[in-house]
C-alpha cells in the first residue's frame, strides 16, 4: 500500500493551518511521576494496617470506612429529618391559610357546636293564616267573586292569564 500512496501527489490547501510545535518558556519545570504526600492528614506510617491504596495513595483501614459510612448516614438522616420538617410546616401553612379562609367565608360556623339546621314548628298565628288561605285563591283574593266575562275571553285568547276583576 505505501507504493500506491507514494504515486499518489499531495495537494496542500491553503485553509488549513498545519500544527506547529510549541515552544516552552525557561521557566517550565517538568512534572514529578509520583503524587506528594496528602496534605489531608493522613498519616502514612499509622499504626492501624492500611487495607486499601488508592493510585493517588490514599490508604485507608476498614474502620476507617465503617466510620465514613456512619457519618454518612447520619448525614442523610439528618437531611431528611430536615426536609420532613419543612414538608410539614408546609402543610401545616396550607392548612392555616385553608381554615382562615373557611372562616372568613363563614364566620362563626368553625366554632360553633351547631352544625345541622332544623325547621322550626309552625306557630299558631300560621296555622290561622292558613285556614284564611283555604277560603281565598292563589291571589290572596275571596273565590266567592266569579270571574268576569271579558278575563275568561282573555285567558283563553293569551293561554290563561289568570286576569280577573
Amino acid at each position: 500500500t505505501e507504493l500506491l500512496l507514494a504515486q499518489v501527489p499531495l495537494t496542500v490547501s491553503p485553509f488549513v493551518n498545519l500544527p506547529v510545535a510549541t515552544t516552552l518558556p525557561y521557566t517550565y519545570k517538568k512534572l514529578p511521576s509520583t503524587l506528594p504526600p496528602s496534605s489531608a492528614g493522613i498519616a502514612l506510617g499509622s499504626e492501624k494496617k492500611q487495607h486499601a491504596v488508592s493510585a493517588s495513595g490514599h490508604a485507608v483501614n476498614p474502620t476507617e470506612i465503617l466510620e465514613s459510612c456512619k457519618a454518612l448516614k447520619t448525614y442523610v438522616q439528618k437531611v431528611k429529618d430536615d426536609a420532613d420538617s419543612e414538608l410539614k410546616s408546609w402543610e401545616d401553612g396550607i392548612a392555616a391559610r385553608d381554615l382562615a379562609e373557611k372562616r372568613r367565608v363563614a364566620p362563626g360556623w368553625l366554632d360553633s357546636e351547631a352544625r345541622i339546621l332544623h325547621p322550626e314548628r309552625p306557630k299558631q298565628e300560621l296555622m290561622d293564616m292558613g285556614q284564611i288561605s283555604k277560603d281565598s285563591d292563589q291571589h290572596g283574593r275571596p273565590k266567592s267573586e266569579p270571574p268576569s266575562q271579558e278575563a275568561n275571553e282573555l285567558d283563553r285568547a293569551f293561554g290563561g292569564l289568570d286576569i280577573h276583576n
